[in-house]
């Protein structure tokens, strides 16, 4: 069996979301793409990724009339024109100086550029981005002037890109030398005994265990010595510390380097003990197609620095496997300049937007701050609401210098975290290069869906104990596996291939969409808000006060009416040929 016959299980959680909409099989030649549109519909709203054009085996042939102008959904637009302001409003009123907890927060704020207004730019994460953003910029022209610069002055056209493999390597030791300054021979030393692990073990099973346990031991080696000093190693090297580069913590993203550095072993070790796969023929357009593995010369000292390193994709992703990286260089496939300009439209109204949120909801300066006394459960819930959309930006930025070099990272967020209502589908479009990466090197190795709660629950620790090793967010990994219980049994229980048809279905199925918005919340405040002890707060004032259990109540009725929306828009992406499993 081919390797591309083998990646047909590569797919996250293999079980369907609840409700399943039906809608009529089109051809696959009439296909309607975005980008062959000038006239943008409704969804183009969501980003587009080649293997949403890929039309499942399973798909109905019936077209469901669309429901958009029914009295059904005029009731919900009328709920949705008050309710969505609503939900603006409120973290702007908490972030006003008239709030009794402003001075409690107002030391985390700093001066904004929007008259009058101070900006909140207390998230740590976003903060490194943000005030770097123009450097950043900067950065990533000079890199594609040079690269042009460099690939014109060639005397010769050559078959593929391979050879940018040299010009990339040399360019990401002088990023990371300006970036971790000395502590690139830190980097370059732990790459050096992880690639001489796969080098040595080849296609014996003895590489994969070392993998693991190696790179484990140095994520807990790095968050146990803060990164590591020359001094502290050998104290004659103790001068090394002194130039530290841009940014000193190179282990705090080193995370990120981990993925890169699992994805080579591991597709090293597939390659030697799968000699006899055969090549895909002709242009791969998909991530799934460039999966296969390639001729074990490929896999060179020189090309995995230049992979592991990559400038665009080293500081946050998103997270390509070596196999797809090597791929779009030797079969390149070109990016047209229309999908990158629509790319960076997308990129700059997500910028202004932020900016607006920053400087109107000071959120996550309330929730660093603790200062929800006196506030009711809604409030609570839409502080944690709005603190959960800030790792889009960077995620969008660094794809698009990789789309401007000509790398077609995968897409880290397809939906809007707010447009989901099944937990398996969420966990497909949050940071899906990550989702990927896992299904690929954790999920399918253990066995997959022979056995979906117990690798839930493995692959769920891994991810929390992978952002930090905190009490928290294990406790959040152990959460999201037990919410994952309910959607499996009811898909089992209530499949849409018997009862899809039935009218009292699709609004069944809306109920279940609202316990899995609840869990996920729950969840998330818990990892990522309010921790464990901030949750028992809201908790005890959801269910134990009738204020909070009327909320409760009518954030039940409105999530009904934004999962039924939910369901309609999946349904009109069919009608169009689009089909995304989340």
């Amino acid at each position: 069996m081919s390797e591309i016959h083998k990646l047909a299980d590569l797919e996250p959680v293999p079980i369907t979301p609840l409700y399943h909409p039906t809608s009529q099989l089109p051809q696959p030649w009439s296909v309607e793409r975005s980008s062959q549109r000038n006239r943008m519909i409704l969804t183009d709203l969501t980003v587009d990724i080649p293997e949403s054009h890929r039309v499942p085996k399973d798909a109905p042939e019936l077209k469901p009339k669309a429901r958009w102008k029914t009295l059904e959904f005029k009731i919900y637009y009328a709920v949705a024109f008050v309710i969505i302001p609503t939900m603006a409003w409120v973290p702007i009123s908490l972030s006003r100086d008239s709030n009794p907890n402003y001075k409690l927060f107002e030391h985390r704020l700093s001066p904004g550029w929007i008259p009058y207004r101070k900006v909140d730019n207390s998230d740590a994460q976003y903060r490194g981005f943000r005030n770097n953003f123009w450097l950043l910029t900067g950065l990533a022209s000079v890199y594609l002037l040079i690269k042009y610069l460099w690939t014109r002055l060639g005397r010769s056209t050559p078959p593929d890109n391979t050879y940018l493999f040299r010009f990339k390597l040399v360019c990401s030791i002088i990023f990371l030398f300006g970036l971790h300054g000395t502590s690139l021979f830190k980097i370059l030393a732990i790459l050096s005994v992880n690639y001489a692990i796969a080098s040595i073990c080849g296609g014996r099973k003895a590489g994969p265990l070392l993998t693991w346990v190696f790179n484990a031991a140095v994520l807990f080696a790095n968050d146990r010595f803060n990164g590591y000093r020359f001094g502290e190693i050998l104290p004659f090297l103790e001068v090394l510390d002194e130039f530290q580069g841009a940014y000193a913590r190179w282990h705090i993203v080193f995370n990120i380097t981990m993925l890169r550095l699992v994805s080579f072993n591991m597709d090293y070790y597939w390659a030697c003990t799968r000699p006899t796969s055969q090549e895909p023929k002709g242009r791969l357009t998909s991530h799934a197609e460039r999966m296969a593995s390639h001729p074990l010369y490929i896999y060179s000292f020189p090309t995995y620095l230049s992979y592991i390193m990559y400038p665009p994709l080293y500081l946050a992703g998103p997270i390509m496997t070596f196999n797809d990286y090597v791929w779009q260089h030797r079969r390149p496939t070109p990016v047209s300049g229309r999908s990158a300009g629509l790319y960076l439209v997308r990129l700059l109204a997500s910028v202004v937007t932020m900016e607006l949120i920053l400087h109107f909801m000071y959120v996550v300066a309330i929730k660093d701050a603790k200062a929800w006394a006196g506030a009711t459960p809604g409030e609570i819930s839409l502080i944690g609401f709005w603190n959960l959309i800030i790792l889009l930006i960077p995620w969008r930025f660094f794809r698009l210098w990789a789309l401007a070099d000509g790398i077609e990272a995968p897409e880290n967020m397809v939906r809007c975290m707010a447009n989901n209502y099944s937990t398996l589908g969420f966990w497909r479009s949050w940071h899906r290069s990550y989702n990927l990466w896992i299904i690929r090197y954790i999920y399918v190795p253990l066995g997959g869906a022979k056995r979906v709660l117990l690798n839930t629950l493995l692959v769920f620790t891994f991810v929390a104990l992978w952002h930090d090793l905190t009490f928290k967010l294990l406790a959040w990994g152990w959460l999201v596996s037990l919410f994952v219980v309910p959607e499996v049994l009811a898909t089992y229980l209530l499949p849409s291939s018997k009862y899809g048809s039935k009218a009292w279905y699709r609004h069944v199925c809306a109920t279940g969409g609202i316990l899995n918005i609840l869990m996920m919340m729950g969840a998330n405040l818990v990892g990522f808000v309010v921790g464990t002890d901030g949750v028992g707060f809201f908790t005890r004032e959801l269910f134990g006060t009738p204020q909070g259990l009327a909320f409760l109540a009518a954030a039940c009725a409105i999530l009904f009416v934004g999962v039924q929306l939910m369901f309609e828009y999946r349904e009109e992406e069919k009608r169009k040929g689009i089909y995304r499993r989340c």
